[in-house]
């Protein structure tokens, strides 16, 4: 099965290096190998469904701003619309933020703070304490799907971040579709789901740098047995 990663590759992010080994090993629990494939998003198509058609389970993966935003959104959108699974991780759960902003919520001149400043709708902004090299606990609200696929409501996770969803839109996220379902002990989103799609969840934190030790995060094996099932459903070509 495939899986493509939506980014620009860099051999010294810490989460590109992760992310193979934490697929091969999600692979491996579910007897399945597991092929990943970049996808740079200075070439990803703005009409992307040829290209990431292609794919059983797309993942928007950390070290964002990435070379083109807008193609990036493109892909996330698509993941969105077209029930292939997906999981955002670090710089891929703001841009999910902000496509879902645009896209679904109609504010079109949605942004993020990092890129564009100045822009006068800013989804994503600067958080109050950065999270870069930190740790924390975070709560997932109980008969959500992430709570299922995380396999309990509470777990420490790591981060590498200094951006998250700006305070003034969170309601933005609490009444739709795509809604925060993990949170810090300070009430802080880390974690969105998509009601009604196959697997479409995102995460402040970085779940793939478990696999820089012995194990894996149970998320990248819920999103590999998504895939997995995603691509069984399929009628052969």
């Amino acid at each position: 099965m495939r899986i493509g990663l939506i980014g620009d590759r860099n051999e010294r992010v810490r989460a590109h290096r992760a992310i193979p080994v934490a697929l091969a090993r999600a692979g491996e629990r579910l007897g399945v190998e597991v092929e990943e494939a970049w996808l740079p998003t200075s070439r990803i198509p703005l009409i992307p469904d040829y290209v990431l058609g292609a794919f059983d389970g797309l993942w928007c993966v950390p070290a964002s701003p990435y070379a083109n935003m807008e193609r990036a959104l493109a892909a996330i959108q698509f993941a969105r619309e077209n029930g292939t699974p997906f999981l955002g991780t670090c710089g891929g759960f703001q841009h999910v933020l902000i496509e879902y902003a645009r896209n679904v919520a109609g504010l079109e001149d949605a942004d993020h703070a990092e890129s564009n400043p100045d822009a006068t709708v800013l989804i994503v902004t600067p958080l109050a304490c950065s999270l870069a090299g930190k740790s924390g606990r975070v709560t997932i609200d109980p008969g959500t799907r992430a709570a299922d696929w995380y396999g309990g409501l509470e777990g420490t996770e790591e981060y590498v971040c200094s951006y998250g969803l700006n305070p003034e839109h969170w309601e933005l996220f609490e009444k739709g579709p795509l809604k925060i379902v993990g949170r810090d002990d300070d009430g802080d989103p880390r974690i969105v789901e998509l009601a009604g799609h196959p697997f479409f969840v995102a995460t402040l934190f970085q779940p793939e740098l478990r696999s820089e030790g012995d194990g894996v995060h149970p998320l990248v094996v819920a999103f590999v047995k998504a895939s997995l099932k995603h691509r069984q459903g399929r009628p052969l070509a």
